[in-house]
């Protein structure tokens, strides 16, 4: 069988995790692996002056210093690990998880199937999860958010109060309060939120981050952030044709 050193730390306060994927890729690749642990930060640090490196886990095979985890897998012809560049990922999670939670709810209470009703379930709970990825860090968010959103660049206090908005129409929805105390929240975030994005990315040209998901995402602004807005656009204006026609 082939053979592997890998030299990771492992403390009683950390066990690093790149060790740990650099050893189950080392195994999957076929390898037996004579796992050497660094038990202390002076042990690690004794080691990286040794070999000269920066980083621990490394690895050698047959003798020789692979490096890393990333070394390791572009040494095996893997791509890089984790998110590379700008990804739609977070958005299609969360609009699969809401659609599945809109199917789910309904058929649990009514036995039936609606579209007008899986769709308000679906917006209802897309901008409730959408809002709870804003609020987990308003900072990061605030700061992605005010270099494209039209209300914020002049208000930024607007910007804090987003979110809140946000969970507020998406509660709304849920929860068959009045149409009249949520649409026009849900139509006016929306509506400057679509004209935002339009500008920022069909008439400006400008290549942005999305704040949708939080500040730190990778979620390029665009198709999905104005299709966002205008599902806040229709949501409300479908409560209050509700509401119209069943007076």
């Amino acid at each position: 069988m082939k053979k592997a050193r890998l030299y990771r730390m492992v403390t009683e306060q950390h066990i690093c995790p790149f060790g740990l994927r650099s050893k189950d890729l080392l195994e999957r690749q076929g390898y037996e692996v004579e796992d050497k642990w660094l038990t202390s930060r002076e042990e690690t640090d004794a080691f990286k002056s040794k070999h000269d490196v920066s980083t621990t886990p490394q690895t050698f095979i047959e003798g020789e210093r692979v490096g890393g985890y990333d070394d390791l897998r572009a040494y095996f012809g893997k791509k890089p690990a984790g998110p590379q560049g700008t990804s739609y990922q977070p958005v299609i999670a969360i609009f699969s998880v809401s659609l599945l939670l809109a199917l789910i709810y309904q058929q649990s209470l009514t036995a039936g199937f609606s579209v007008f009703a899986t769709l308000m379930l679906f917006i209802g709970f897309a901008m409730t999860l959408l809002a709870v990825q804003k609020l987990q860090n308003l900072y990061t968010f605030t700061n992605s958010f005010i270099t494209y959103d039209l209300l914020a660049m002049r208000n930024l206090r607007y910007g804090y109060a987003y979110p809140f908005l946000e969970l507020y129409a998406g509660l709304g929805m849920l929860s068959g309060i009045s149409p009249w105390l949520v649409a026009p929240v849900s139509v006016f975030i929306g509506s400057i939120g679509a004209a935002s994005v339009f500008k920022a990315v069909y008439v400006d040209k400008r290549e942005l981050k999305c704040a949708c998901v939080g500040g730190d995402s990778n979620v390029p602004l665009g198709f999905v952030s104005l299709s966002e807005n205008l599902f806040m656009v229709a949501g409300g204006l479908l409560m209050l044709v509700g509401t119209t026609h069943s007076m």
